[in-house]
């Protein structure tokens, strides 16, 4: 167990770098510059990134979250999520007469360009990720026949291949980094000429929070993870929070839903982050926490973080002239033969 500050000093680590990471931001603020462009409604493809909060506020600005293309109606503009979509969905989309925004993240399409390179090249693609995480499912159709998920170290036993000299490992980009390896090295054990990608696919962002958890974890009793339940690399932080030797570690989306019977017998709390959480809902959790005697605060910092990406280059067009423009098309032959 750690040992615990004196009990006259309440203190919170606070972790640097936390919060939204560029392609969240890169994401999010695409949503809010087409509904500034464009006016609502701008429909989504599944949320935009994986935080209750964000969709919320969103939606509050006539942002339209939809599980299916089919959901959209014709002739509208529809945005994909930062987790990526696979060739099928942008296929959908024109078959709807949809004008169409990819806000994927560049570092998941980096991985969708790996798997299809690899797959021009005949390897089998081994995919560590989470089986129904939509950035899985997105990396999964740009290669159907050549690509083969692998859920974890105990996946391995059942993985078969056609050719042990022509295989390739690529992962899902918010996996934590000892998870994945240690996956990775159980493909290794069983295929020795496992090929690894040109660079690590786990995102810079999601490896610095994992990092910064780790560093909190020496020192505080308690880590208190901001993130929503869905959010892969949140999941992730908690269970590396308690790998790391914190004693006791919870994801909460919002301040309100801490219990303080969590406090107990703790005076010094590990506060971090998500990849897709806003500042916001941090400074909310500090506050609660303040108010209960917690307000000694100190940066944790192990990496600075300066990367951006450009807004997708639709957002250069007039979606909604070419949304009215395709929407007046003749149905195309392959609709007519469905009608």
């Amino acid at each position: 167990m750690n040992a615990p500050a004196p009990a006259s000093r309440r203190r919170v680590l606070l972790a640097a770098p936390r919060s939204m990471c560029a392609g969240v931001d890169r994401a999010i603020q695409a949503v809010e510059k087409a509904l500034e462009q464009y006016g609502a409604p701008i429909y989504v493809r599944h949320e935009i990134v994986h935080n209750k909060y964000v969709v919320q506020t969103l939606e509050k600005k006539g942002a339209i979250f939809v599980e299916q293309t089919e959901e959209v109606p014709e002739g509208s503009i529809v945005m994909f999520s930062a987790h990526g979509v696979a060739p099928t969905v942008h296929a959908e989309a024109a078959e709807r007469n949809l004008a169409t925004i990819d806000a994927t993240c560049p570092l998941v399409t980096k991985v969708h360009k790996e798997a299809i390179r690899y797959a021009n090249e005949d390897y089998d693609i081994l995919l560590i990720g989470h089986q129904g995480h939509e950035e899985v499912i997105g990396t999964s159709g740009e290669a159907p026949d050549h690509i083969t998920l692998v859920d974890g170290p105990e996946d391995v036993a059942n993985v078969e291949v056609r050719d042990e000299s022509k295989v390739v490992w690529l992962s899902q980009t918010t996996l934590s980094v000892d998870e994945t390896m240690e996956t990775v090295d159980a493909l290794k054990g069983k295929f020795p000429n496992l090929l690894s990608p040109p660079s690590d696919d786990i995102c810079y962002a999601t490896q610095n929070r994992q990092i910064a958890v780790k560093k909190l974890a020496e020192d505080a009793q308690l880590v208190i993870v901001v993130g929503s339940k869905n959010s892969s690399n949140s999941v992730r932080m908690v269970e590396v929070a308690l790998d790391a030797g914190a004693d006791s570690a919870h994801l909460v989306d919002l301040a309100d839903e801490i219990d303080e019977t969590w406090l107990e017998g703790v005076t010094t709390v590990g506060v971090t982050s998500g990849a897709s959480v806003p500042d916001v809902l941090v400074d909310g959790v500090i506050e609660w926490l303040a108010a209960r005697g917690y307000t000694d605060v100190e940066t944790v910092k192990t990496a600075d973080e300066s990367i951006t990406f450009s807004l997708p280059k639709e957002l250069r067009r007039n979606l909604r002239a070419e949304a009215d423009e395709l929407s007046v098309r003749p149905t195309s032959p392959a609709s007519q033969a469905q009608e």
